[in-house]
Order: structure tokens, then sequence, then C-alpha cells
């Protein structure tokens, strides 16, 4: 019995992602995905869908497109995923300490916004006692 394989055009890869069709021709242009082409009409694989699903998850976790392709790339090029799991975790290590100190330093600024803002109220206070 011969083996289909499963195609997916731009509007059900939109469609399931929740994204646009201009989106997923962005990821096609920055050479994440290579649909195949019958005639004018893209035609995306479960190997682009599977791509695209990394590549919007690494968008998600505020990895550079740089560190996407990376990423994605170091798939196609062995069955030992050793390595890319090594790379992943330090790719993660580094994005979690970056997302560690943003939140140190949201934490400073409202403390600071607070500080303000009690100093602003007492400063009302004072002008309102005669």
């Amino acid at each position: 019995m011969p083996q289909t394989t499963t195609t997916f055009a731009i509007s059900d890869l939109a469609r399931e992602f929740g994204i646009t069709p201009r989106t997923i021709r962005f990821w096609e242009d920055q050479g994440i995905l290579a649909p195949e082409r019958e005639g004018s009409k893209r035609v995306f694989t479960r190997r682009d869908r599977a791509r695209l699903k990394m590549a919007l998850r690494g968008k998600r976790l505020g990895l550079s497109l740089a560190e996407i392709k990376d990423l994605i790339g170091m798939y196609a090029s062995t069955e030992d995923e050793t390595p890319q799991l090594l790379e992943c975790l330090r790719v993660m290590s580094k994005r979690r300490e970056a997302l560690e100190q943003q939140r140190e330093d949201i934490e400073a600024m409202l403390a600071e916004i607070s500080l303000f803002e009690q100093q602003c109220r007492q400063e009302l206070v004072r002008r309102e006692t005669p």
C-alpha cells in the first residue's frame, strides 16, 4: 500500500497556529521553512510544520532570529540529538538569566515609582494643611 505524505497549505498552518500567512512567508524568507511548490501554491510538509512550531516557540521565549535558526538548523544535521539538547539548555539558561535580570530591574523601578508616589501624596497632604 503506498504511503501518503501529509501536506499543508499556508492557510492550514496559519489557522492552526493562529498567525497570518504573511508571518509564515516571513519564516520562509528567513530560511526556516522551505515549502515545495505546486505552481504558485506553497505546499508545506510535516517537517515544515515542526520547524514552524519550533520557530514560534523560540519567538515566544524571546530568542533572537539567529538563535532560532541555529537551534532549528542543528536538528537537520544529525541523528544524535545530544549536542542539540545541550545547546538548547545553554540557550535557555542564557535566556533565563536575562529574564531574571529584567525582573530585578522591573522590581527596582516599581519600588522607585512607589517611593515617588508616596512623596507626591505627602506633598499634597502638606499643601492641604493650613
